[in-house]
């Protein structure tokens, strides 16, 4: 049973409905510990002073921002309260939006909302409210001492707040290294071949068709060496060989689809290509 993270109030004009957050996510990673090689003991980290090695006790550190190489000035706790996030019980929607208008790089992490005891009918009527207008708020609130820029979208009949990145917090594709420029001619033929393959390719999206693989074998590795099983380590598999060019990389994609019906998504439906635009060139 989930246990609720927070709880406070959506605010909109001047309503307000309390609420619970809850996770809706629930990471899944597996851990490891670092271990001694020769007797399998536990490594500590230690706190330790870069300047004279000497192990520093908790209560001796201090939280200090480098300004400059080597320079720090030290930031007190006091001195931390006083800028800090305003603590409030709100989740205060500013604004109602297109979900299209958001750029999806900007989502961070999803929470459910759902009402507090007793505001489950102003809670059932904002939902309900925003599914018709077909809108998404936008709105803050602070969660563990910082504020959030929030987006609170209807997805079935639940209510889900995604923290949102700032806009300075986004890497603009501009900046990136060594990614080249984007252009490149491309002929008609390569890109009806394109679509083609795109169209063998497409199905409705059915997310409990992917699992982590890489998980999932992990876990068999641990439980075989939890019992003392021998592991034998399989060859990588060959790369296979490449195509001469990105045509021919096309029509060997498109071929292998059609001759293999397994290869195809479940769910997948068999479309005619797409007619090519008349034009001779594209740029991409």
């Amino acid at each position: 049973m989930a246990r609720s993270i927070w709880s406070g109030a959506i605010s909109f004009g001047l309503v307000n409905v309390p609420v619970k957050l809850y996770n809706a996510v629930q990471r899944k990673n597996i851990q490891f510990n670092q271990l001694h090689a020769a007797d399998h003991g536990r490594i500590q980290q230690r706190r330790v002073c870069s300047l004279d090695g000497e192990e520093v006790a908790f209560e001796d550190l201090v939280k200090g921002y480098e300004f400059s190489p080597g320079q720090y000035v030290v930031v007190e706790p006091e001195e931390l309260e006083a800028v800090a996030a305003k603590k409030t019980r709100l989740i205060e929607v500013e604004q109602f939006i297109d979900l299209d208008e958001v750029d999806p790089l900007m989502f961070d992490t999803p929470y459910f909302v759902a009402p507090a005891p007793g505001a489950a009918k102003p809670f059932r009527l904002m939902v309900d409210a925003m599914r018709d207008a077909g809108k998404v708020g936008i709105g803050r609130f602070v969660l563990r001492q910082k504020e959030h820029l929030v987006a609170l979208r209807v997805q079935g009949d639940a209510l889900v707040l995604v923290t949102l990145v700032y806009a300075d917090e986004r890497v603009s594709p501009e900046s990136l290294e060594d990614a080249g420029d984007g252009v490149a001619d491309v002929s008609e033929r390569e890109l009806a071949m394109a679509r083609q393959l795109i169209e063998m390719l497409s199905a409705p999206f059915d997310v409990d068709r992917f699992h982590d693989e890489y998980r999932r074998a992990l876990l068999a590795l641990i439980d075989q060496k939890v019992a003392g099983e021998e592991i034998s380590i399989a060859p990588p598999p060959q790369e296979p060989a490449a195509l001469p060019d990105l045509m021919s990389a096309l029509q060997a994609s498109v071929d292998a689809l059609a001759g293999k019906g397994a290869a195809k998504p479940k769910g997948a439906t068999k479309r005619k290509p797409a007619a090519a635009k008349p034009k001779a060139t594209q740029k991409s």
